[in-house]
């Protein structure tokens, strides 16, 4: 069992930046990879960005390459999602998620992932 709880979303101007946490708790944080996913009003959950076990491997959506950062503190049990550059297109609900069937793995595929956050709120303004 794991507990996921995401933080620092909000309401942004485009071009801005925010970085949302994801607080782990339960099962040894170091021992599961995580991604985030976003999900727009009427749309489906997408991909963003995901990265293993020990932070050795990254991947990203390509409309988020080069503007959004991924990373994790296995000390604090956190993992982050520095987003800069942010444009209107990516006001969603925005949830992490443990994968620990695959740790090593970048797994871009929600089914691969057994427990989710609640989610958090980001609103891009133009």
């Amino acid at each position: 069992q794991v507990q996921l709880v995401e933080s620092g979303g909000g309401l942004v101007q485009a071009g801005g930046s925010l970085r949302l946490s994801c607080a782990a708790s339960g099962r040894t944080f170091s021992t599961y990879a995580v991604g985030w996913f976003r999900q727009a009003p009427g749309k489906e959950r997408e991909f963003v960005a995901t990265i293993t076990y020990n932070g050795g491997s990254t991947d990203y959506a390509d409309s988020v390459k080069g503007r959004f950062t991924i990373s994790r503190d296995n000390a604090k049990n956190t993992v982050y999602l520095q987003m800069n550059s942010l444009k209107p297109e990516d006001t969603a609900v925005y949830s992490c998620a443990a994968n620990f069937q695959f740790p090593a793995v970048v797994a871009t595929i929600p089914r691969m992932y057994g427990y989710w956050g609640q989610g958090t709120q980001v609103t891009v303004s133009s």
